[in-house]
């Protein structure tokens, strides 16, 4: 097979998804990479129908490679994942909108173009969890304890654009990050970016049948086949917080080797979805719930 990795500087040597292309080289298929962000691009030669059997995207939120990965499916081009479905996770407000209207158990969103605006909000909804809408990588996560907290923040928040807000989810200060990859599930536990052990090295643990069930509506309500989902166990039972498109996989075991499989299985079966929420859809990959693993020691999730 002939595949294109969209590629952002920022994951340039990242082991994801560099390992995949290496991994995707050594079974003997022939992978080409383009660099969105530093690349003069002849997009009506780069983007053409036939040119590959799938393109696979890896960039940051709001870089240049998933308008790429749009135009290559709009000549018929088979994406990984669905260039629509990444659209609604990339953008959090979309993804927080699409999550409550199809039963997940999504917090409360509120959206605002300025930091001013979240002014508005009772003092009731608060402490608040405030990122950007465009955000990734726990970047700029802020935990904003009261109004006045919200103010002194205000210049901060301005640089970061559209903004989310959702009332805070009392929680232990453990992230569990679930990955789904070729139909399985892995799930691992690490510290939260709002906790006392930001960067505590994650490990893998056991997956419950709930969270499992939650974790594989996540792709079909977002019409994902590969993705990463945050979720918090609050006080009234799991929250989804976060959706990814194409994370890191860590822990999850010879990632490079089965993300490389799902890639091609993807490739071959072909991108039908119409996105989100939206009629025709293809079935994704079935997923296998629960998956049951041991819990390990691992690198960071």
């Amino acid at each position: 097979m002939r595949l294109c990795f969209l590629v952002e500087e920022r994951y340039r040597h990242d082991g994801m998804p560099q390992e995949v292309i290496r991994q995707l080289s050594a079974w003997g298929h022939q992978v080409d990479v383009l660099r969105p962000g530093r690349s003069l691009l002849r997009i009506s030669d780069a983007i053409r129908a036939g040119s590959h059997d799938a393109w696979v995207l890896k960039t940051v939120s709001g870089g240049p490679g998933l308008t790429l990965l749009e135009a290559a499916s709009a000549v018929g081009l088979t994406t990984v994942n669905d260039a629509r479905s990444i659209r609604g996770v990339r953008d959090k407000a979309l993804a927080a909108a699409i999550g409550r209207s199809r039963g997940l158990p999504v917090p409360t969103t509120y959206a605002a173009a300025c930091p001013e605006a979240l002014a508005e909000l009772p003092e009731s909804e608060f402490p608040l969890v405030v990122k950007p809408a465009d955000g990734s990588s726990g970047r700029a996560v802020r935990l904003v304890e009261s109004p006045g907290r919200l103010a002194a923040l205000g210049p901060e928040l301005a640089r970061e654009g559209m903004l989310i807000a959702q009332p805070y989810v009392p929680n232990s200060g453990i992230d569990l990050k679930v990955y789904c990859v070729g139909g399985e599930l892995y799930a691992t536990e690490r510290g939260s970016p709002l906790g006392p052990d930001r960067g505590v090295r994650g490990r893998r643990v056991t997956l419950s049948p709930e969270v499992a069930a939650i974790a594989a509506e996540v792709g079909a309500v977002y019409g994902l086949d590969l993705y990463g989902v945050d979720i918090l166990l609050g006080p009234d039972g799991p929250v989804v917080v976060d959706v990814n498109d194409f994370p890191s996989f860590k822990e999850v075991p010879d990632a490079a080797a089965r993300v490389g499989r799902a890639v091609l299985e993807l490739a071959r079966r072909g991108t039908t979805a119409t996105g989100p929420g939206n009629d025709p859809v293809a079935v994704p990959v079935p997923v296998r719930v629960p998956v049951q693993m041991p819990a390990t020691v691992g690198g960071a999730g």
